[in-house]
């Protein structure tokens, strides 16, 4: 098995204004949390990941759960949680990289979590997995 061709991150909030909203003041109240949220934005996204997109070489969406519409990609997602990045094969097959465990121990840090995701896609190269 190859490279993933492409990533997809998966936050545990919902978009839109109402879901942004909710997420906030949930988040704000101790209710709400998303470890990916934590490291791709502060109260915008965060310059340091996109440059870590670049870095990666790699197309990365970044999608809320309810605006997920690959059917594929849903599928992984019933699997695995929320949040979470999915990685697409060759073959355009969904697998988790990384899932909710894995993001929370970057503690909000893109540096950790470029860490975590070269790791985990050396991983994906030898057969093996580190979700």
């Amino acid at each position: 098995m190859g490279a993933y061709a492409e990533y997809l991150g998966i936050y545990d909030a919902d978009g839109g204004v109402r879901g942004d909203l909710a997420y906030i003041v949930g988040h704000l109240l101790g209710t709400r949390e998303c470890a990916l949220c934590d490291i791709t934005h502060t109260w915008r996204r965060k310059p340091e990941w996109d440059a870590m997109v670049l870095r990666v070489g790699v197309p990365f969406t970044l999608r809320h759960r309810n605006e997920v519409t690959d059917a594929a990609a849903s599928a992984a997602l019933a699997d695995a949680g929320l949040p979470v990045v999915l990685g697409r094969d060759t073959a355009g097959t969904w697998h988790p990289v990384l899932r909710r465990a894995a993001l929370e121990r970057a503690h909000g840090s893109v540096e950790e979590f470029e860490r975590l995701l070269l790791a985990a896609r050396a991983d994906q190269g030898s057969g093996s997995s580190s979700t």
